[in-house]
């Protein structure tokens, strides 16, 4: 089999993003559906409307999240809806909360998990554009595609499910079941495999690895970007552009480098790529393209 390939750019702007998505060279059709983090309200580094609205316009998409699972603003619908318009998604395009109307059970075969809780309005979408802001995270280590996949198209109670390892699925309960870190991010990667084969491969995946945080858009208080912004990489291959981002991390000159794989190393982050790669979901071996070089 070809080694997936991995496009690259150093140049975060609106008409980049159309260019590396149309450079993998796959058409989403139908009813598409674009998944970001519409971030936490007090935090600043989640995907802004005006980077990546021309795409989702192009693509006459509309963007989908889910609650989360944590107290916050945007763990009901209501106070969800509100952070949403306050930072003017709806000003874009059509945004939908899949779980605001219950959800549904993808089967899983996994080492931990018996089913993956997503949103219900999954259904309702022909193709998925996994558009993820590449960052570092407090429980992942690191967050990328694969995180936006699992965690991101979870209802509540699925993101409760995934991070006690499918201990339980009640919110209240999550903080006092958390399991082994490597059980969480294998429960990650066989969440993530759930959406991709329910939707038959019928998803792209892009992460933008400007505002490099070691904390994730939904902590509402995230430390300042310890890294200078790397640019925008894509793939038909999640795992592929997840390996991209870090490989780009662990080789990258920058003096904030190493703060950033403290907080990966902490929580052994890059655990989920290997187990992501060994149940199937994608490649860590590829082929990087540069698009700043011909």
């Amino acid at each position: 089999m070809p080694k997936p390939i991995v496009y690259f750019t150093k140049e975060i702007t609106p008409d980049s993003l159309i260019k590396i998505y149309k450079k993998l060279n796959k058409k989403l059709n139908g009813n598409i559906g674009v998944k970001i983090s519409t971030g936490e309200p007090g935090g600043h580094n989640y995907l802004k409307p005006d980077l990546i609205g021309k795409l989702v316009q192009e693509l006459n998409a509309t963007i989908i999240e889910c609650n989360t699972a944590y107290n916050g603003r945007r763990n009901t619908s209501a106070a969800h809806w509100e952070a949403i318009k306050e930072h003017g998604f709806t000003q874009i395009a059509p945004v939908d909360i899949m779980d605001s109307e219950g959800e549904i059970e993808l089967p899983v075969h996994g080492r931990h998990l018996d089913v993956d809780i997503v949103g219900s309005h999954l259904q309702n979408y022909d193709a998925i554009l996994n558009l993820a802001h590449f960052k570092g995270h407090a429980m992942g280590g690191f967050g990328g595609v694969l995180k936006n996949q699992s965690i991101g198209i979870a209802s509540s109670n699925g993101k409760t499910y995934i991070h006690t390892a499918g201990v339980t699925r009640n919110p209240a309960e999550l903080w006092d079941n958390l399991p082994e870190q490597n059980a969480f991010l294998e429960s990650m990667a066989e969440a993530a495999k759930a959406v991709a084969d329910y939707m038959k491969g019928n998803i792209l995946y892009i992460n933008v690895m400007n505002n490099l945080s070691v904390d994730c858009d939904c902590d509402s208080h995230p430390e300042a970007p310890c890294m200078s912004d790397i640019g925008i990489l894509a793939s038909t291959d999640p795992v592929a552009v997840d390996q991209a981002c870090i490989d780009k991390i662990w080789t990258s000159t920058d003096k904030g480098r190493d703060h950033f794989i403290a907080r990966v190393e902490r929580q052994n982050g890059r655990h989920i790529l290997p187990y992501a790669e060994a149940i199937g979901l994608g490649s860590r071996d590829y082929e990087l393209e540069d698009l700043d070089n011909g």
